[in-house]
């Protein structure tokens, strides 16, 4: 199950790229004036597999809770170092 679930999760990576390209794409056409209509209907049929994709990742338990902004201002998101700054305390020279 953990491979299937690495397989979906692998395939909605891949997706979120190709939608951004496609959404490019369209941000391309739409400034030159271009007819975007095929880009736009490509687009929105990745949306449709990645909402399947989505609800089978869901259905075999590896569902995402997405955080409000009170909970993600709360974490503790400052970078950690591996190396100690230097006059650090527990550094020994």
């Amino acid at each position: 199950m953990d491979n299937n679930l690495n397989e979906i999760r692998r395939k909605i990576r891949f997706l979120r790229s190709e939608m951004l390209s496609a959404e490019d794409n369209i941000r391309r056409q739409l400034n030159r004036d271009e007819d975007c209509s095929e880009a736009a209907t490509r687009l929105m049929a990745m949306r449709v597999t990645m909402v399947g994709l989505i609800g089978e990742r869901n259905r075999l338990g590896g569902e995402e809770r997405l955080l409000n902004v009170d909970e993600r201002l709360k974490l503790d998101v400052r970078a950690v170092s591996r190396k100690p700054v230097i006059g650090a305390p527990g550094r020994r020279e």
